[in-house]
């Protein structure tokens, strides 16, 4: 079992904040190299402000900036890089929206829906071009082998993470698939976050073994994040129905159709007018599915914390550990 110290300290709001606090430079910097771009188009433009108003997605620049800092490196040092990792994130978060027809996240309505498909996916092009032009310039003054190893990581992490996202395609409408088949993409999502930690670690001067331990962290925060998603739209019924229409059913229902009285029920209540969502809430998290994937979920969290143990001792490693306490708080 982890162990994170007090409960006030550990809430996710307080790891939030403090992933915000790390991110805000390399954020800033990313929205200056943005519009220094001679981008044409009111819309565009707007879009670009929009996103940036709303940028809520601390967890990438963030982890890079920790996997920097916990492995003897300086973030501040490293601000082009953390700026260029978290717009490649953007490009592929607005790209996915496409994907997703997502209208809104958080509350607040996307570039998808607030400017359509055409600036969404032009905004995300732009993101895309100009963060891997960043990033390369960021590393061009680190030796030939390790600019090479650099790109070789995130090349293949990008690769793995679009062919994750296209082979869920092949699974929309589906109501038959298990979770032994949609844990393989799960994994290959975790691929960017995986990214962040290695490359923070290389930028931040740490040992290999070091740097293997922060990629072994981010892979399984990578898979834990994205559960815990899973179980917060199982809690949203709107959303939970949506995706039933247009894309598949979250993993936990995945495992709670194990049981066939179990998937019988659930599809009862999912399929019913009015819809009885307390009822659902409680089929689905008290199935015996559900709590296999639970203890799953711990021993993940076990194993990225004993990988954390082999880092050396700084605040960086601290907050990590603190990260991890907050990506399963209340599943």
């Amino acid at each position: 079992m982890i162990s994170m110290g007090s409960k006030q300290e550990n809430t996710a709001e307080n790891v939030l904040t403090a992933l915000a606090s790390r991110s805000q430079k390399g954020l800033r910097l990313a929205r200056r190299t943005m519009l220094a771009e001679e981008i044409k188009g009111k819309s565009i433009l707007e879009a670009l402000e929009m996103y940036f108003l709303n940028w809520a997605n601390f967890i990438h620049p963030g982890l890079f900036s920790l996997a920097c800092e916990a492995s003897g490196g300086d973030p501040d040092h490293a601000l082009e890089s953390q700026a260029a990792m978290s717009m490649l994130a953007a490009a592929f978060d607005l790209h996915d929206d496409v994907i997703d027809r997502s209208k809104t996240k958080q509350g607040k309505p996307t570039v998808l829906e607030k400017f359509g498909r055409e600036t969404a996916i032009l905004l995300g092009d732009a993101f895309l071009v100009r963060g891997f032009t960043l990033f390369s310039e960021s590393i061009e003054n680190r030796s030939k082998k390790e600019r090479r190893k650099i790109m070789c990581i995130l090349r293949e992490s990008l690769f793995e993470l679009g062919n994750a996202h296209s082979l869920e395609l092949g699974l929309r409408g589906r109501m038959d698939i298990t979770p032994e088949e949609y844990e393989p993409i799960l994994s290959m999502k975790a691929a960017s976050l995986e990214a962040d930690a290695r490359i923070g670690g290389i930028i931040g001067g740490g040992r290999d073994d070091e740097v293997e331990s922060l990629a072994k962290y981010g892979k399984i925060v990578g898979i834990l994040a994205t559960l815990r998603e899973e179980f917060v739209d199982i809690l949203d019924f709107k959303e939970l129905r949506q995706r039933m229409k247009r894309e598949y059913l979250p993993i936990p229902i995945q495992y709670a159709f194990r049981n066939k009285t179990e998937r019988e029920s659930i599809l009862d209540v999912l399929t019913s007018q009015p819809a009885r969502k307390k009822d659902l809430d409680g089929i689905i998290l008290q199935s015996d599915g559900v709590l296999q994937l639970r203890e799953k979920m711990e021993m993940l969290a076990t194993e990225a914390d004993h990988q954390l143990d082999r880092l050396r001792e700084s605040e960086a490693k601290h907050l990590l550990k603190r990260l991890l306490f907050a990506v399963m708080e209340k599943i």
